[in-house]
C-alpha cells in the first residue's frame, strides 16, 4: 500500500525507471548559470538548456523528484502560504521528461497507468483538460485511454485577440519552445465547493489539478509564427504534496504526514493546543524552505536570494511571536525536519547542526528588532485613516526595522487592512536608483562584443605554440586588421593562454608576428572564443600565423595561488564545518582571495589552525592529478561543485592526494610543494553570512614575512628591545602611556574646575536670571559636562552655555537648573547656537550637547543664543 510521501516519491521514480527513464537527483535550489531565475521553481528547470538545444545529455528520458521554492520574483506564493490548502514556499515536483524521444501518446499512457494502476485511484474520480485545438491529445484520451467525453474539457485562449494565451498552452518565453498541455484533475467530491476547470467556479477546491503534461511541439519566432520542432519533447510535473493528500485521504496538503509531524513538533515547542492554527502551518512550511536553501549554500543577507531567505525566516519567527513563543524556537525544528526528510535528502542530516546555528543567529537578530517594529506598526495602525497602510510607512518598516513588505501585509491582512504596494515599490525604486548612482560601471569588451568562433585551449601542457588569427576586434566591432599602435582583441584558432574563469585571472604574454609583436595584457572568453586583449606593436591581420607565448613567470605565480585556494577550501570545511562553500575567488600573480559562506568571524585560533593545515598539505608535496569523467561519477568521488555553476555531462576533476577533489577547468601546479609557503594576510566579512580570506603564496609570502620582520625590528628599536622581548617592552610602554594619560586627565580636570570657579564671576543677569555664556579656549570637550554640573551646583539657579573648539570641531553644552526648565529647555538653547556653527544636538531639558564644524562662528553662535535667551526670558 502506497501512502506516505516517501513511498509515493520512490514509487514514482521506480515506475519511470522501469520505463527506461534515467533517475536524475534533485538539483540545487540555486539554478545553474541562469540569471532569469531566483530559485529552481519547477521540475523542468535543470533541463531547461536541454529543451533549448544548448545542452546534451547521455539519456533521452529522465525522471526526478525536484525540490522547488516559490518565494520571490514572478513565482511568489509567500503571502498565500498558511492561508490556503495548497500553497507552499517549498515543494517537491515529481516529473518525467522526454528529450525528442516519446511524445503525447506515451506521456498520457504512462501518467494514466501510474495513477490508476500503481496508485489505484478510481478512474471516475479523474478528469482531464486539453488545449482547445489539440485534437490529437483529445482523441487519444477519448479513444485509447477511454476517458468519457464529458470528462475531457477543452480550454481555449483567454481572449480572441491573444492566441496561445491559455492555461493549457505552455511557453518558455515570448520566443522558443512551446506547446499545448494536458492537465489531470482529481474530484474531491460533491460535498466540496467548486466547479470543473473552465467553469465559473473553477477556483473552488473540489477539482484539484494534480498533474500537468506539457507537449513541447513548436518553436515560436519573434514575429509570432509557429514552427514544428524537429524533435518534440515532453515535460511533466506532479506535486508530491498534492498527490500525497489524495492518497492519504485528506483535503489539505497540511494534513499529510510530513506536515502533520512538523506541526505537532512546532505546537509542542510553542505549547500551542490548537493544531489547526494557521501560524503552525506557516512555520511548518517555512522550516522546509529555509533549511533546504541553507543546505544549498544560500545564506541570509540583505539582497538577492539571501534576502528572500531572511524574509521567510522572519515571517516564521513573527508567526511564532503570534503564538506567544517564550524563547527562540525556529532553529529547533531542523531536527524534526531531518527526521522526516533526511532519508531522501541525507544532506539535511549532515548539515543539521549548521542549519540550526544559522537559523538561531537570524532568530536572535530579528528578535531584537521585532518588538520595536511591531510597536511602530501598531502606532501606524492606531492612527490609520481608511483601510490601506501608506507605501512610505511600509518602506519605513522595511528600511528601519527589517520588516519585509509581505510581513507587513501578512499582519495587515489579519486586521482586514491592505498595504499600498505601488507606493512601497516606488520607494524601493528610489532607493535602488540612489544605490546605482553610487556605483556606475562602464561597458567592457565582454559585454559589447560577441564571437561565434571556437578556440582550442592547449595551455595545460604548453606555454607557447604557433596559431592562426581567426578574428580581430577593436573596441567597438569586428575588423579585418589591427594597425601598429591599435588596442584591440585577437582571437586564435588555438592558444596556450588561459582565459579568465573560475576565479583564475587570464594570462598575459606576447603574440609574435614576424619581427613584430602583439602584447597581450589579458585573456578572457567571448563565448567559446578566447579573446587576447592588448596593444599591437605591428600590423596584424586575419589568417596571419603568430607564435603565442605566455608570461611563464606570471603564470607560475597565478597557479600557485589557484592550487592554494583548493587546499584552503578543503581546509575550511574541515576546520569550520561542511556548510562552508565557495562564494567567489580571485587568483592573480600577487595574491589569492577566497570568499566563503560562514555565519560568524573566523577566530584568531581558527585562522592559525587553517594556515598550519594548508602548509602541512604543501609540505606533503601532494601530486596534482586531473581526469575527465561523468558529472555523476565525479560527485560520487566527492568532487566539490560550486552552487549556481552549470557543468557539462563530462567534467574535469582536479585531485590533490586524498585531501581535495574539485571540479575545475583551471591550471594548477604539478605538486603542492611547488606552492612553497602559504600565509593568511587578512580575514573579513564582506556580506551577511559571507567571509573573505586573503593570502599570499611562494615568493610573495616570503616577501610578506620579510616585511613583517622588518616592521618588528623597527618597533624593537623604538622601544629599545630585541625580537625576543619586544612584546613585553611594548606592553610596558602602553601601560606607562595609560598611566600618564590618566594623570593628564586628572590635571586637566583640576584646571577645568579652577576655570569653572573663575567663570562664576562672568555670569550676567537677564530678566533676573543668572546666565553664563562663555567660549573656553584649551578646554577638552569631555571636560565640559563636569564643568556644567559644578557650575550649576555653585549657581543654585541659572542658565549655562559653554563652547570650546578642538581640531576644527566645535563642542557646545547647555545646562539649566531645574527651577528654570519650564521657561527654557537646554536642548532648544544649545540648538540655537549649533545652527550657527553648522551642527545640531539634543538631550534632556536640564542638560544638552551639540557639535559643529565651523569654529570661526563660535562668537556669532553665542551671541545668537544670548539674543534668543533675552527674548525667551523677557
Amino acid at each position: 500500500m502506497i501512502e506516505t510521501s516517501a513511498q509515493l516519491r520512490q514509487a514514482f521514480l521506480d515506475f519511470y525507471a522501469a520505463k527506461q527513464h534515467q533517475i536524475v537527483a534533485s538539483s540545487s535550489l540555486v539554478p545553474g548559470n541562469d540569471a532569469t531565475l531566483l530559485f529552481t521553481n519547477a521540475g523542468m528547470v535543470p533541463f531547461k538548456d536541454v529543451f533549448l538545444g544548448t545542452d546534451k545529455r547521455s539519456y533521452s528520458r529522465a525522471t526526478s523528484s525536484q525540490r522547488c521554492v516559490r518565494a520571490g520574483g514572478k513565482h511568489n506564493d509567500l503571502e498565500n502560504v498558511g492561508y490556503t490548502a495548497r500553497h507552499h514556499t517549498f515543494f517537491e515536483m515529481l516529473g518525467n521528461f522526454s528529450f525528442g524521444d516519446y511524445f503525447k501518446e506515451e506521456a498520457i499512457t504512462y501518467a494514466w497507468e501510474f495513477l490508476t494502476t500503481v496508485l489505484a485511484l478510481p478512474k471516475e474520480k479523474l478528469l482531464v483538460t486539453v488545449y482547445e485545438s489539440d485534437d490529437e491529445a483529445y482523441n487519444y484520451w477519448l479513444n485509447n485511454i477511454g476517458v468519457p467525453a464529458e470528462k475531457i474539457i477543452r480550454i481555449g485562449d483567454k481572449s480572441a485577440d491573444k492566441k496561445y494565451e491559455s492555461d493549457n498552452f505552455w511557453s518558455m518565453g515570448d520566443t522558443g519552445p512551446c506547446g499545448p498541455c494536458s492537465e489531470i484533475f482529481y474530484d474531491h467530491g460533491e460535498d466540496i465547493f467548486g466547479g470543473p476547470p473552465g467553469s465559473a467556479d473553477e477556483d473552488g477546491d473540489r477539482f484539484i489539478e494534480i498533474w500537468n503534461l506539457v507537449f513541447m511541439q513548436y518553436n515560436r519566432h519573434a514575429d509570432g509564427t509557429m514552427e514544428n520542432l524537429p524533435k518534440p519533447s515532453v515535460d511533466t510535473g506532479m506535486g508530491l504534496e498534492r498527490i500525497s493528500a489524495i492518497m492519504q485521504g485528506v483535503h489539505s496538503n497540511y494534513e499529510i504526514d510530513i506536515f502533520q509531524a512538523l506541526i505537532r513538533d512546532t505546537a509542542k515547542l510553542l505549547a500551542c493546543d490548537d493544531l489547526e492554527h494557521k501560524s503552525l502551518r506557516v512555520i511548518a512550511d517555512h522550516i522546509r524552505s529555509c533549511s533546504f536553501l541553507i543546505t544549498d549554500g544560500v545564506m541570509p543577507s540583505n539582497e538577492g536570494r539571501g534576502y528572500v531567505l531572511r524574509r521567510i525566516i522572519r515571517r516564521a519567527v513573527r508567526h511564532g511571536h503570534k503564538l506567544e513563543a517564550k524563547s527562540f524556537f525556529f532553529h529547533k525544528l531542523v531536527a524534526s525536519l531531518a527526521e522526516q526528510m533526511g532519508q531522501a535528502y541525507p544532506e539535511l542530516v549532515q548539515q543539521q547542526e549548521t542549519i540550526a546555528k544559522i537559523l538561531r543567529i537570524e532568530e536572535e537578530q530579528f528578535g531584537r528588532t521585532l518588538d520595536r517594529g511591531m510597536t511602530l506598526l501598531e502606532d501606524i495602525l492606531a492612527t490609520l485613516k481608511g483601510d490601506t497602510i501608506a507605501g512610505a510607512d511600509v518602506f519605513k518598516l522595511y528600511d528601519t526595522y527589517g520588516f519585509p513588505a509581505d510581513l507587513t501585509a501578512d499582519i495587515a491582512r489579519e486586521r482586514d487592512i491592505k498595504i499600498d504596494h505601488d507606493g512601497f515599490d516606488a520607494a524601493m525604486a528610489e532607493q535602488r536608483t540612489r544605490a546605482q548612482k553610487a556605483s556606475q560601471f562602464g561597458t567592457d569588451y565582454n559585454e559589447a562584443l560577441k564571437s561565434a568562433h571556437h578556440t582550442e585551449f592547449n595551455g595545460y601542457t604548453q606555454s607557447d605554440m604557433t596559431a592562426t588569427v581567426i578574428e580581430l576586434f577593436n573596441s567597438e566591432s569586428s575588423v579585418t586588421q589591427l594597425n601598429a599602435g591599435d588596442s584591440g582583441i585577437v582571437v586564435l584558432d588555438k592558444t596556450p593562454f588561459y582565459a579568465e574563469s573560475g576565479g583564475q585571472v587570464g594570462d598575459s604574454g606576447v603574440l609574435f608576428i614576424g619581427d613584430g609583436k602583439f602584447e597581450v595584457t589579458d585573456t578572457f572568453k567571448l563565448g567559446n572564443a578566447f579573446a587576447h586583449q592588448g596593444i599591437a606593436h605591428h600590423d596584424i591581420g586575419l589568417n596571419q600565423s603568430v607564435k603565442a607565448q605566455i608570461n611563464t613567470e606570471r603564470r607560475a605565480a597565478i597557479v600557485k595561488n589557484h592550487t592554494a585556494t583548493h587546499i584552503l577550501h578543503a581546509t575550511l570545511r574541515k576546520v569550520l564545518g561542511e556548510h562552508v562553500t565557495q562564494k567567489g575567488s580571485l587568483c592573480d600573480a600577487e595574491k589569492l582571495r577566497f570568499d566563503f559562506s560562514h555565519f560568524e568571524a573566523v577566530t584568531a585560533e581558527e585562522l592559525s589552525t587553517i594556515e598550519n593545515m594548508v602548509n602541512e598539505q604543501i609540505r606533503c608535496n601532494l601530486a596534482r592529478e586531473t581526469s575527465l569523467m561523468a558529472i555523476d561519477e565525479a560527485k560520487a568521488k566527492g568532487a566539490m561543485a560550486l552552487f549556481g555553476e552549470k557543468y557539462d555531462d563530462e567534467v574535469r576533476v582536479v585531485t590533490l592526494g586524498d585531501f581535495s577533489t574539485e571540479l575545475c577547468g583551471g591550471v594548477h601546479v604539478e605538486r603542492t610543494g611547488d606552492i612553497g609557503l602559504f600565509k593568511i594576510v587578512a580575514e573579513s566579512g564582506i556580506a551577511a553570512g559571507v567571509r573573505r580570506i586573503e593570502a599570499v603564496t611562494g615568493i610573495a609570502a616570503l616577501n610578506y614575512l620579510a616585511q613583517q620582520e622588518q616592521t618588528l625590528n623597527a618597533i624593537a628599536t623604538l622601544v629599545k628591545a630585541d625580537q625576543n622581548n619586544v612584546a613585553s617592552k611594548v606592553e610596558q610602554v602602553i601601560l606607562r602611556n595609560k598611566q600618564l594619560e590618566k594623570e593628564i586627565a586628572q590635571y586637566k580636570q583640576k584646571l577645568a574646575s579652577h576655570a569653572g570657579a573663575d567663570l562664576i564671576s562672568q555670569a550676567a543677569e537677564i530678566a533676573g536670571v543668572k546666565v553664563l555664556i562663555a567660549n573656553l579656549n584649551g578646554v577638552e570637550a569631555k571636560s565640559l559636562r563636569g564643568m556644567v554640573d559644578e557650575l550649576k551646583n555653585k549657581m543654585s539657579s541659572g542658565i549655562i552655555l559653554l563652547a570650546t573648539a578642538n581640531d576644527n570641531k566645535v563642542s557646545l553644552i547647555a545646562g539649566v537648573s531645574k527651577d528654570l526648565v519650564s521657561q527654557v529647555k537646554a536642548g532648544e538653547l544649545v540648538n540655537i547656537a549649533a545652527q550657527e556653527v553648522g551642527g545640531k544636538g539634543g538631550g534632556r531639558p536640564d542638560m544638552a550637547q551639540a557639535g559643529g564644524s565651523q569654529p570661526e562662528n563660535i562668537a556669532a553662535a553665542l551671541t545668537a543664543a544670548e539674543t534668543w535667551l533675552k527674548d525667551k526670558l523677557n
